[in-house]
């Protein structure tokens, strides 16, 4: 619902709440009015407006003490563990496989989040008055969407992979190359990019709004939106959700055979339980985003307060996916594991190596000196 400025907030988590959601004129009276008359929507019923401000303050303040830690403990572990993944596999010395080339790039999706969590965290520690300027608002949206429209995209290409790996590895085996994962990586960075291009144009920072959408008619965001929502959630998910089946299906025929390619089922495992976590993590969030539509178009009249808390909880189990994946990899994938031994093992013979030659240097230099 456009506001007087013409702002509206569209598509957006918890992180993107009204910048005077928890602003006080009095600290000796109860927030809680003041707070929630702003996250709630002009429209909301009398009963449902009662109901919020005859609640307690700390309905709100639990947003200011427990989301900025959380975020930021989530970019630190984020950081350090996609990092570690992309070590393990730029610095191996064997080539990538196409899966792996796939995993590879959703880490680096990840990576790219937790470099702009620490903002959210900011933002919401300052009670969500943006004071970072318009380009770190139009980036951090920029980034934050990205990384998910990217996740999803690189897991819908990986499903894809397992599919003609197991379905039909001989008739599409000219199709799974490292140059075509190459290129389809190459293709799904440009996509996620396009799609985040209206945060890249409408975003912007007004007083009393923070870094919020500002769109000139009414028209124009339920045209985003839509589009916005086909290619990002509907699209991959058909196309993952039918991958699955047919793998699974897959995997339940070569079970009963004797000659099985463990090294691929060990691969499809993998993939399988990062599929999981991703739909555990985002799939929320993305069901509380579809409720929002329906909620700012008047569709949904109730519930708003249970809305409104699923629009902060949400988002911060969306974010943990990025933590999640590069423990999948190390507690489920046997490949990645060995990866991970051979790495060190190689570095141990440098070591080795290093050390022999300073040593054998050293003994020669005293030789020739006695």
């Amino acid at each position: 619902m456009l506001n007087n400025s013409g702002a509206k907030s569209v598509m957006t988590p918890a992180l993107f709440v009204n910048p005077n959601l928890g602003k006080q004129e009095n600290p000796n009276e109860n927030a809680t009015s003041e707070v929630l008359k702003h996250i709630l929507n002009e429209n909301a019923t009398s009963e449902v407006l009662k109901h919020i401000l005859n609640e307690n303050a700390t309905s709100v303040e639990w947003m200011f003490t427990l989301i900025p830690p959380y975020i930021s403990i989530i970019s630190a572990l984020g950081f350090v563990l996609n990092v570690f993944v992309l070590l393990v596999f730029c610095l191996h010395k064997k080539p990538y496989t196409v899966a792996e080339i796939y995993l590879c790039n959703l880490a680096a999706a990840d990576l790219f989040l937790t470099c702009f969590l620490p903002l959210w965290a900011v933002n919401v520690y300052n009670k969500f008055q943006w004071t970072l300027g318009k380009e770190f608002c139009k980036a951090f949206y920029v980034g934050i969407f990205m990384n998910a429209y990217c996740s999803i995209y690189f897991l819908a290409l990986v499903s894809v992979d397992r599919y003609f790996a197991l379905v039909h590895p001989l008739s599409h085996e000219t199709l799974r190359t490292p140059f075509h994962a190459r290129i389809s990586c190459l293709v799904v960075w440009i996509l996620g990019f396009l799609l985040s291009i209206p945060s890249l144009i409408y975003r912007d920072v007004k007083p009393d709004q923070g870094c919020s959408l500002y769109y000139q008619n009414s028209t124009v965001p339920i045209l985003i939106e839509s589009k916005i929502f086909i290619f990002s959630f509907i699209i991959p998910i058909i196309i993952i959700s039918l991958c699955t089946i047919s793998i699974l299906r897959a995997l339940s025929k070569r079970s009963k055979r004797v000659n099985v390619n463990k090294s691929e089922n060990k691969t499809t495992i993998l993939i399988l339980s990062v599929l999981l976590a991703f739909l555990i993590c985002w799939i929320p969030y993305f069901l509380t985003q579809i409720l929002d539509v329906f909620h700012e178009n008047k569709i949904l009249t109730e519930g708003t307060y249970g809305l409104e808390i699923c629009k902060q909880i949400f988002p911060c189990l969306a974010v943990f996916n990025s933590v999640l994946n590069p423990c999948l990899y190390v507690l489920v994938g046997k490949r990645f594991r060995r990866k991970v031994k051979e790495l060190f093992s190689q570095q141990n013979e440098k070591r080795s190596a290093i050390t022999g030659f300073v040593s054998t240097r050293t003994y020669l230099t005293t030789s020739v000196r006695t």
